[in-house]
């Protein structure tokens, strides 16, 4: 009896202890809450009255028309970017190596580009005359639909590889229809990925400035940017009203079902579907997709070059001329994505495992904090690191324009692309594997190594590749953060076009077009092969 009375409880034992991931996953959710916390104690401390600020028109009507255009390019987005990863991974239309190559690549156009090209290329003076001028509530959908579709269509495909292979084929041999298996057996499995797509865009959305501007679309981020100077006490109480909004839609995306476990029984190689009359149709419209969001910018961009600049002999007047320009921006830009890129993906993965896989309240509420970040507009962010370095004591006032707190920047805005990406791919991982590792004796350590990691790489390095791609075409922080002479392709667009050096604007945009492309085959088209 005293032998038994000493041996522990099974009850306390399966208690979940705090353990290193949950302490990590509140360090970063901590670190996530920055910009929230410097937007709430600097509207506090500017005295500025927050009701009447919030309470006004001029808060409502733009925070309305945010929430509209938000809810209808997630709507349009999350339906393109699911079907489009459908359809190139499943099914047997002509070309679908390289569509899946070209794809991703509208992500990769600023949307003041983008806005710009449409502008420039429909309406009275463009280049197609008999289609009206995209502007408005209208104009801001399509344009920034076909600019985000590939934030569900990355993560979707990255899903579409690892679910379960022999549940397709069981009920295509029961059924034979595949619109049957695809919506009975397809979709509840990646049901939970298209969700956390969805939530990048409707977040990406609400943070958008330059299309929703160019499109003369009043939303809550102009009347952030147009108060910045005169009334800063407003700018920052609009940014903690934004604030507050991106943590409720984050909240709302967390407490979506979990995916289910059925990738246990995927197979190597995914079935594909024969469409028949419908592969014509399904061949068009993909293309159409990638016309309208990519093709059309690059005919624009094309233009620019072709006919060159009216000034001669200041920037990059056309062809014929030299770009050596490019070539720091270029290394710039490449260097800085990439390390962004790699440093959001180990902060972030923490928070994905811990709410992904442990289910901790540490852990969901981190995954809440970090999306909630990615709805601030990156100028708000940037303005939040400037405010600290500014004020920080000692030797941490020398991080100011240094190429670590742009990096942070860039990590704290879009470090919600890898969380979801991630997460989702953390939950959907099959229990039975990692019990019978256990029963080998295999430690977390071991099987997060040889078992865990392997099957969710792929979903981890679309994400990584989001964050590089969004990193690409950052303008706010690279302007307030980056180190003096520190230009980026993204900068060298902005200053062309406030220039009117449109030719520069053009060559820049395809080189920044062309190294997201090779980036993004390289880092994450290249491991989805299979």
């Amino acid at each position: 009896m005293q032998v038994a009375s000493r041996l522990p409880d099974p009850k306390l034992e399966q208690q979940p202890k705090l353990g290193l991931g949950p302490i990590l996953a509140g360090v970063v959710g901590l670190l996530f809450l920055f910009p929230a916390v410097y937007l709430a104690f600097g509207t506090i401390d500017l005295g500025g009255d927050v009701w009447s600020t919030v309470t006004s028109r001029r808060t409502l009507v733009p925070l309305r028309n945010s929430i509209a255009v938000a809810v209808a390019v997630t709507a349009l987005a999350g339906t393109a970017g699911t079907l489009a990863a459908w359809a190139v991974s499943r099914t047997d239309i002509p070309g679908r190596r390289l569509l899946k190559t070209v794809l991703p690549l509208p992500l990769v156009i600023p949307s003041f580009v983008g806005a710009s090209a449409y502008l420039a290329a429909f309406g009275p003076g463009g280049l197609v005359t008999w289609i009206p001028r995209p502007s408005g509530f209208w104009g801001s959908t399509i344009l920034l639909s076909l600019l985000t579709y590939p934030y569900v269509y990355l993560p979707v495909l990255a899903r579409l590889t690892t679910t379960s292979a022999s549940l397709e084929e069981a009920a295509r041999m029961l059924d034979g229809n595949f619109v049957n298996t695809a919506r009975n057996v397809v979709w509840p499995q990646i049901r939970s990925t298209a969700n956390a797509g969805m939530l990048l865009v409707f977040l990406y959305v609400l943070s958008d400035f330059g299309a929703v501007s160019l499109m003369r679309y009043d939303t809550i981020t102009r009347a952030i940017f147009s108060s910045r100077l005169f009334d800063r006490a407003a700018s920052l109480t609009l940014g903690l009203v934004l604030a507050i909004l991106a943590l409720i839609v984050a909240g709302i995306g967390r407490r979506t079902p979990p995916p289910s476990h059925a990738s246990a029984g995927a197979a190597g190689r995914q079935p594909t579907y024969t469409l028949g009359r419908w592969r014509l149709a399904t061949f068009s419209a993909v293309w159409a997709l990638v016309g309208a969001g990519f093709v059309v910018p690059i005919l624009v961009f094309l233009t620019w070059v072709l006919r060159g600049s009216t000034t001669v002999g200041v920037g990059y007047s056309g062809l014929g001329d030299d770009v050596a320009f490019l070539a720091s921006p270029l290394l710039n830009s490449t260097v800085a994505s990439v390390v962004a890129a790699v440093v959001a993906v180990f902060v972030v993965l923490p928070v994905a495992y811990v709410a992904g896989r442990r289910r901790h309240w540490i852990g969901s509420w981190a995954a809440t904090t970090v999306s909630s970040v990615f709805a601030l507009p990156g100028l708000v962010v940037a303005l939040a690191i400037v405010f600290w370095a500014l004020q920080a004591p000692g030797p941490l006032a020398s991080l100011y324009q240094s190429f670590p707190l742009l990096i942070l920047a860039y990590v704290l805005h879009f470090g919600a692309q890898s969380l979801t990406s991630s997460q989702v791919a953390v939950a959907s991982l099959p229990k039975v594997f990692d019990e019978a590792a256990m029963t080998l004796g295999a430690d977390a350590a071991r099987r997060f190594r040889t078992i865990e990691l392997p099957l969710i790489l792929p979903a981890v390095l679309a994400g990584g590749g989001l964050v590089m791609l969004s990193t690409l075409k950052e303008l706010p922080a690279t302007l307030l953060l980056a180190p003096i002479g520190f230009q980026t392709l993204a900068t060298q667009i902005w200053g062309a076009a406030e220039d009117g050096f449109f030719a520069e604007v053009g060559i820049t945009s395809l080189v920044l077009i062309a190294l997201s492309w090779a980036l993004t085959w390289l880092l994450v088209l290249r491991n989805q092969k299979g």
